[in-house]
């Protein structure tokens, strides 16, 4: 039996993957990337030229929870995006609150 083994790290912001290392850092085909990009479900601003495809550590992230929503739940790519997009938006009032002293820990 083959043992896989998964490495994690931390994400730099400067950091750009090709179309080939987002999609091994995801554990994809590439064309699920394009797939994506294409409906406009990955990038917020999806680029003409899908050749010259660069992705920043956001890029990744969301890559990845599209990934998990579409695995754990048998969801299609349209509903996935929108539940990433709501734990995105989660995410930032969490962020809002923590700076206005509310203490979002509070809400988890």
């Amino acid at each position: 039996m083959t043992q896989t083994s998964v490495l994690t790290g931390v994400v730099l912001d400067q950091t750009q993957l090709d179309l080939t290392e987002l999609a091994h850092a995801c554990t994809v085909q590439p064309q699920w990337i394009i797939e994506r990009v294409a409906e406009g479900l990955l990038l917020r601003e999806p680029p003409a030229d899908l050749s010259a495809l660069r992705f920043s550590s956001y890029a990744l992230i969301r890559a990845r929870r599209l990934l998990a929503v579409e695995r754990v739940f048998d969801a299609n790519p349209e509903l996935a995006a929108l539940v990433v997009d709501l734990i995105e938006q989660l995410e930032h009032i969490k962020c809002k609150l923590d700076i206005a002293g509310g203490g979002a820990e509070t809400y988890n």
